[in-house]
Order: C-alpha cells, then sequence, then structure tokens
C-alpha cells in the first residue's frame, strides 16, 4: 500500500497554524478533499479529527473510510479508531485500499516519519511566515540527511504552491 502524507505548511517551514483569524486557504482544503476522495480514505489524529468536527468539516467526508488514531480514545461514533500507525495502515489494507492518506496533524506526522511508514510527501506552501509552530521531524538516530524525489510541482492559486515528493527509502 501506498502511503501519501499530505500537509499545509508555511514559507519558512512551520505547519500552518489556522484560526478564524487566519483560515487555511481555501485551495489547500479542496485540494486535500480532492486527494481524500481519490483514496477513499484518510488517517488523521485525534485533536485534528476534533478540530474537524468543531469546524464542521468532517461532515463533507461522510462517505469515506476515516481511521483516527488515538492513545487515548478508543472509540468515536462513525470512524475506525486504532492505537498506532501500524495499525491504521493494516486496517486500510485490509480493507483493500491501495493508497493510505495520512492528513494530520503534527504528532501523527512524525509517528509515520519516524517509523519510515510514508512513501509520498504532499506539501502545500502557504504563502505565509510564522514564528510559531510545529515541524516535520525524521528520526534523527536513523537519519541526518533523507533524499527525496521530486515527482511535481504546481500552484494552487491564491499564492499556495504545491510540491510532491517521494521518498527514498533504499538509504
Amino acid at each position: 500500500m501506498k502511503t501519501i502524507l499530505w500537509a499545509t505548511l508555511t514559507g519558512n517551514g512551520n505547519y500552518a497554524q489556522s484560526s478564524s483569524n487566519h483560515p487555511p486557504k481555501e485551495e489547500a482544503l479542496g485540494d486535500f478533499a480532492a486527494h481524500a476522495r481519490k483514496a477513499g480514505n484518510f488517517i488523521v489524529g485525534r485533536r485534528t479529527f476534533e478540530g474537524m468536527q468543531a469546524s464542521g468539516s468532517g461532515g463533507d467526508f461522510a462517505e469515506m473510510d476515516i481511521v483516527v488514531v488515538s492513545g487515548s480514545v478508543k472509540e468515536i461514533p462513525g470512524v475506525t479508531v486504532v492505537g498506532s500507525p501500524s495499525d491504521a495502515l493494516s486496517y486500510l489494507r485490509d480493507k483493500g485500499y491501495p493508497t493510505a492518506l495520512i492528513s494530520g496533524g503534527a504528532d501523527l506526522h512524525n509517528a509515520f516519519l519516524s517509523q519510515g511508514l510514508v512513501d509520498e510527501l504532499i506539501f502545500n506552501i502557504a504563502p505565509v511566515l510564522e514564528g510559531k509552530g510545529l515541524n516535520l521531524l525524521i528520526d534523527t538516530e536513523k537519519y541526518q540527511y533523507k533524499e527525496v524525489e521530486l515527482l511535481n510541482f504546481k500552484s494552487l492559486g491564491s499564492g499556495v504552491v504545491q510540491v510532491h515528493y517521494a521518498i527514498d527509502h533504499t538509504i
């Protein structure tokens, strides 16, 4: 199964922090929805999922398999809850999906990356700079430097640029 990590980052590389004063760009949200529809699923952390529910965007994905990774919550109505990234992938693999979309948040992304469970990265770079925010991390015990291959790049509009990379697992 191919795993794709999808994220929106700032121009200086932090996770884009959205709020009511600084909502996410519609182009990035539309791109996520398109990737989720294509995959038929997405994996999300509990706090990010709760944020989606609070914003009302959870209903946009009612026909999809949503897998929430949580160490503390065991059940959420309408979604599958698992305890680890590997459990999430096993669930989707058993359902026959060829692709899993990993959608957020930062802790979940870093868990997948540190375990070597990501094949491709899709980053939407928002036209903002932020002095706060979280970063993507890789396992510094295994990797000091990790090669990626550029698969594609494009403008999504409103200054949002998307880059799509494949991770080289041979190194």
